[in-house]
């Protein structure tokens, strides 16, 4: 029996009974059958209902039709052209169909103090569990993260044997400036911003509307790649260090095995549609796309207004919402090239 493609609970797609959040495509050829993605290569074909899909990120040595973009985007579901195991974002593109109601969300919540700062403290709760931040200013919350780093710094120097003499950060070049265990550290944090960038477009969030950073194209990203540092990327690159590994490649091919081991991919996920759209929140998901009105807030797309009421006040409300995705995340990854049995009929 060939080996099982994906890395997920449960094992058949058709138990789901929401979206699989995301699909990881590697090796492989898609294509589009009827109202299904089909993904082809050597060890398996796998037929996957487009509705199903969330968000779809494609590999390296991943080739795919016209056909089967087409049915994404119709079905209203993201593609991100992602590095190995979505630790970079190359590229990403929305469906005509996808629905506005995340991005909605998270430009109300950030464009309110009160809601912005109440975002911000449950940013940092998960990085403070069992401690009550929930009146905690910004400055104070700041100086708690601070001496945090400060003391793993010295933990994990201690731990590994790795001398630390301060952060030293070039922007712009995270690999250029400073010791090994620096630019390993700055290495593996611009590797974190990819699989970090890939879910936040992939479920309909801006990169840009942060909530403790601003004033960035991908401020949001910098906002939930902190959420994983301490835990990822930091300890990561003292482990590196103290074993001479200190490429820029050593941390970036480290830190997706350990993505793809943990299954962060899928815990990024819960935590940004807890964060944007936490429990109790009625935020219910949308039939279709609609117009602004200043009276009402949004009525019918599609109809010719001129034969209708000026005042639509009395017409139906439509509420904007995220897409109902799963918690699951499926990975379809073809055997590697150089094991490739030969095509029927030629010989090896």
């Amino acid at each position: 029996m060939a080996d099982i493609w994906w890395k997920a609970d449960p094992h058949d797609l058709h138990r789901l009974t929401d979206r699989v959040s995301s699909v990881y495509i590697e090796r492989s050829h898609v294509d589009r059958e009827d109202n299904a993605v089909l993904v082809i290569n050597r060890r398996e074909n796998v037929r996957i209902p487009a509705a199903m899909i969330a968000v779809v990120l494609l590999g390296p040595g991943t080739r795919v039709t016209h056909g089967a973009i087409r049915l994404l985007a119709d079905s209203g579901t993201a593609v991100c052209w992602v590095g190995e195991q979505g630790v970079r974002l190359y590229a990403a593109g929305l469906g005509p169909s996808r629905s506005s109601g995340l991005l909605h969300r998270q430009a109300w919540l950030v464009t309110r103090p009160k809601e912005r700062l109440n975002v911000a403290r449950a940013m940092y709760a998960m990085r403070f569990p069992g401690e009550d931040v929930t009146k905690a200013t910004m400055q104070q919350l700041r100086g708690k993260e601070g001496t945090r780093f400060k003391k793993l710094y010295q933990e994990h120097s201690r731990r590994t044997g790795v001398p630390w003499n301060g952060r030293v950060y070039k922007t712009g070049d995270a690999f250029a400036a400073g010791d090994d265990v620096n630019r390993l550290f700055s290495a593996a944090n611009t590797a974190l911003y990819g699989i970090c960038h890939a879910v936040i477009v992939g479920l309909g969030a801006s990169p840009g509307l942060g909530f403790v950073h601003t004033g960035s194209a991908i401020s949001f990203i910098l906002d939930v790649a902190d959420l994983y540092k301490a835990e990822y990327t930091l300890p990561l690159a003292f482990d590196l260090a103290a074993q001479g590994l200190t490429e820029e490649r050593d941390a970036r091919v480290a830190l997706r095995d350990r993505i793809a081991d943990t299954k962060l991919l899928s815990r990024i996920v819960t935590d940004v549609k807890a964060l944007l759209n936490p429990p109790g929140t009625d935020f219910d998901t949308p039939e279709t796309s609609a117009l602004w009105d200043e009276h009402v807030g949004t009525v019918a797309a599609g109809t010719n207004w001129s034969a209708q009421d000026t005042h639509p006040a009395t017409r139906s409300h439509l509420d904007l919402s995220p897409a109902a995705l799963g918690e699951q995340h499926i990975a379809i990854v073809g055997p590697e090239f150089e094991d490739q049995a030969p095509p029927p009929g030629q010989q090896p």
